[in-house]
């Protein structure tokens, strides 16, 4: 899978996809959609379709595809690799969702909460695929909230289409299972390769798993917090942990406007440029090094 446009500029929403293979133009498809990402504290949300005619289903069921939760990496990259032979009856494509654009989303003035995010993906993706000439016949959909509020949503949206959404659809639908391995294996590489614009540090490229209630993920979430400018943008700094994380590491901001009380023991900014024992030894941030600015102590 080339990753390359995601790695180029990681800040906002990427776009993969195959070629459609030319019999998905002319017969009825299925068309399945999962995500992979959803809960982890770090690294993109990867929303992922994978297709076929219904002629064809048998042979995707032949491949064996499953929950890509219950297999391993290199399964999962075997599976995506045989979808890919198969391209003349299998399609797929998928839009990677990077940790800023969901931070920002939701902590944004007017609030975009991650169903809304995750319900418009997946929404764009099946346009996407009828745009392309999908012959879209039906679609089955992991759910992401109440089943039932979120099948009559995409119905309306789609109303010329069969639309099924089921909790646990990944195992339930060979078709949405070959949509979660490709969204899997979209997020494994890209957290895998993952190009940080920040010049961290001592970086440990040994996360953990990602997820909030890992131990590893966040001692390295506490490693890499910068006590002004946060997190880099690996991280989704809209998570309670990562919040939890800036509010005990960070120093703290006390606006022109904010009501005066005991500001006792409280960190502030102008620390960060001076030398002290709470300080720790570490590089400029790159907001000082793309400016040429280095500390003054003499005028």
């Amino acid at each position: 899978m080339d990753l390359s446009e995601l790695e180029r500029d990681n800040t906002g929403r990427c776009r993969l996809n195959s070629p459609v293979p030319a019999v998905c133009r002319k017969e009825p498809c299925v068309l399945g959609i999962d995500e992979a990402g959803r809960g982890p504290v770090l690294g993109p949300m990867v929303y992922a379709i994978c297709y076929c005619p219904l002629t064809r289903l048998a042979d995707l069921e032949a491949l064996k595809v499953a929950d890509s939760k219950t297999l391993s990496e290199s399964e999962r990259f075997r599976l995506f690799a045989k979808m890919e032979e198969d391209g003349d009856f299998v399609g797929w494509a998928l839009d990677v969702l990077s940790p800023n654009l969901i931070s920002t989303s939701m902590l944004g003035r007017v609030k975009y909460n991650l169903n809304s995010l995750s319900h418009d993906t997946a929404t764009e993706l099946v346009r996407y695929a009828l745009d392309q000439g999908v012959k879209v016949a039906q679609v089955f959909v992991d759910t992401v909230g109440p089943p039932e509020t979120y099948q009559e949503w995409l119905q309306q949206r789609f109303p010329g289409i069969e639309v099924t959404v089921k909790a646990k659809a990944d195992a339930l639908f060979p078709v949405v299972s070959a949509a979660s391995i490709c969204a899997k294996v979209a997020r494994d590489q890209a957290v895998k390769n993952w190009q940080f614009v920040e010049k961290l540090q001592d970086l440990d490229a040994d996360y953990g798993s990602g997820y909030p209630n890992d131990p590893k993920t966040k001692a390295w979430l506490r490693k890499h917090v910068d006590p002004v400018f946060g997190f880099p943008q690996f991280v989704r700094f809209s998570w309670r942990t990562a919040q939890s994380i800036l509010e005990t590491e960070a120093e703290d901001v006390t606006w022109e406007d904010s009501q005066t009380g005991d500001q006792e023991g409280l960190g502030r900014i102008k620390s960060y440029f001076s030398e002290s024992p709470r300080t720790r030894p570490r590089l400029p941030h790159r907001y000082f090094q793309e400016r040429g600015l280095e500390s003054a102590t003499t005028l």
